[in-house]
């Protein structure tokens, strides 16, 4: 059932815009889920991922590795992890590219910016629950 006239519910005109979404709007589409123990603390589910997070692989062929964020690829709309690599035939490494939706956030690196959105988004949580209850 379509909510918005303002939004198509058209497949292809979703996955066009996804795919041709603008960098500041891939950082946002580019979110993991909290891990629990940091869902309780902040009650927030999931944030856009960034450099220096740790994280954590649940799903996929690497479930259960963790690292540190190396850097995320809003382009190939992939992130790289530490120590989470491949070795090619001459040799060299290369690291493994891994969707963040299949990553979940252990520890944050947690600057004003993000403290100001974490808190945002929890009180935007509360609103909502209070308005169901």
């Amino acid at each position: 059932m379509k909510f918005s006239a303002d939004v198509s519910s058209s497949s292809r005109k979703s996955r066009k815009a996804h795919f041709t979404a603008p960098s500041h709007i891939r950082r946002r589409l580019m979110s993991s889920s909290l891990s629990k123990d940091l869902r309780k603390k902040y009650e927030v589910r999931a944030i856009p991922v960034r450099k220096g997070d740790e994280v954590i692989v649940t799903r996929g062929q690497y479930k259960g590795r963790e690292g540190k964020v190396a850097t995320v690829y809003r382009k190939k709309w992939v992130i790289h992890i530490e120590r989470l690599v491949r070795e090619k035939a001459n040799g060299a490494t290369v690291p493994i590219p891994v969707h963040p939706s299949n990553v979940a956030i252990t520890a944050l690196k947690l600057t004003k910016d993000r403290e100001a959105i974490l808190a945002r988004k929890a009180a935007g949580g509360k609103v909502v629950a209070a308005e169901s209850a």
